[in-house]
């Protein structure tokens, strides 16, 4: 027969409750940040680029404006003109066929240049050039001196030409033909960097074209020659 200890307890089983959950906030959510673009109608957008495209013309003609007042005001008080140059003589030191069959030549020019303006002065700068040409043939050239030409200024200048031209015998064939005849065109180009100085302002490098058409009675070498024609006409290359 089993013994009961009747010293041992017993202990009634009870069911544990869960904590209560966290009390819920009432206040909404945070919402997140909304980036809104604005999206013009097509007629406002319309408005908008016709309005900026206006704006620009308005202040490119207002630009225009000026720089033609200013311009206008200079011509006006400074009254540019284009300096003139005139073929004073022309010599032959030299010309000849060489062992090559190239034909030499070298030329004595002398010129008188001309700035007939009262308040402008002009810079002849380093790099100009003079040449002598005989239809399309390059027969010489030489370099134009760099100097100041001042206001209402003549200036002589003695420029020599030197120059081979390959396949000579053709064009010495030519000339001699030519002067025959005893008239010789020749054309006489010239290419001359210049700055102009309007009062105190020096401005920026111009080019002055030179063209002149000449016609000759010989191109016998160390023997006088008579110009019996010249026409000279120059421009301005910016």
């Amino acid at each position: 027969m089993a013994l009961v200890d009747h010293h041992q307890k017993i202990h009634p089983l009870t069911d544990v409750e869960p904590p209560p959950p966290p009390p819920q906030s009432s206040a909404p959510p945070p919402e997140k940040a909304v980036h809104h673009q604005i999206i013009l109608p097509p007629k406002k957008r319309r408005s908008y680029l016709c309005r900026c495209l206006c704006y620009s013309f308005c202040l490119i003609l207002l630009i225009l404006i000026i720089l033609g007042a200013v311009i206008g005001i200079l011509y006006l008080v400074f009254k540019p003109k284009i300096p003139t140059f005139s073929i004073d003589s022309l010599n032959i030191s030299d010309l000849r066929l060489n062992f090559d069959m190239s034909l030499y030549a070298r030329f004595d020019v002398k010129i008188t240049t001309y700035n007939p303006n009262e308040k402008i002065g002009i810079y002849y700068e380093k790099g100009g050039v003079l040449s002598v040409w005989y239809t399309e043939n390059k027969l010489c050239e030489g370099s134009l001196p760099a100097f100041y030409h001042g206001h209402r200024n003549k200036t002589a200048l003695d420029v020599v030409l030197t120059g081979r031209t390959v396949y000579g015998s053709t064009l010495m064939s030519a000339l001699v033909e030519q002067q025959q005849t005893g008239r010789i065109p020749l054309q006489l180009r010239a290419v001359a960097p210049v700055a102009v100085k309007m009062g105190k302002m020096k401005l920026k490098k111009v080019k002055i074209l030179g063209n002149c058409l000449l016609v000759v009675d010989s191109l016998t070498a160390n023997n006088a020659i008579t110009i019996k024609a010249s026409n000279c006409k120059f421009r301005l290359k910016l």
